[in-house]
């Protein structure tokens, strides 16, 4: 099996769900389809596509710069927190090795995070507590008030 879903049983939780991929290419659609179907039911305010978008940055990174050696697994999970929507991304990669990059306009890579720094109201790298790294990002205004 290539991914995982969980989902909380508890309403009253800010946990919304999880997901678990492996660290090879088809995982990034996977994640960008399971996290469609499974948000779609809170009804977000603030844009999928673009929470989707930055998920499949995320998870893209994870894969190429995770060091799992294929046996370590790439960890998303969401969270409601207020009126925010909080997505985490984990790998066992090492967070000395997050960067925010500033490429030049004829780099093929190196734009994941930029976006994610454009689109997101804030971000945040650091330990996992899985072990390895996670990068998470905060959706504000995700809820009606």
């Amino acid at each position: 099996m290539t991914c995982v879903i969980d989902r909380h049983p508890c309403e009253d939780s800010p946990w919304l769900g999880a997901m678990t991929l492996h660290p090879e290419p088809e995982s990034v659609p996977r994640a960008r389809r399971w996290f469609r179907k499974f948000i779609a039911p809170y009804n977000l305010a603030c844009s999928v596509d673009d929470c989707a978008l930055m998920i499949s940055e995320l998870v893209t990174n994870a894969i190429l710069h995770g060091r799992s050696d294929g046996v370590g697994v790439v960890r998303v999970e969401w969270f409601r927190e207020g009126a925010s929507l909080r997505v985490e991304v984990h790998d066992p990669g090492c967070p000395a090795d997050v960067r925010l990059r500033r490429p030049d306009a004829d780099d093929v890579h190196g734009r994941g995070l930029l976006l994610v720094d454009s689109l997101a109201a804030s971000w945040h790298f650091g330990p996992s507590r899985f072990g390895g790294t996670v990068v998470s990002f905060v959706m504000a205004d995700a809820w009606p008030a």
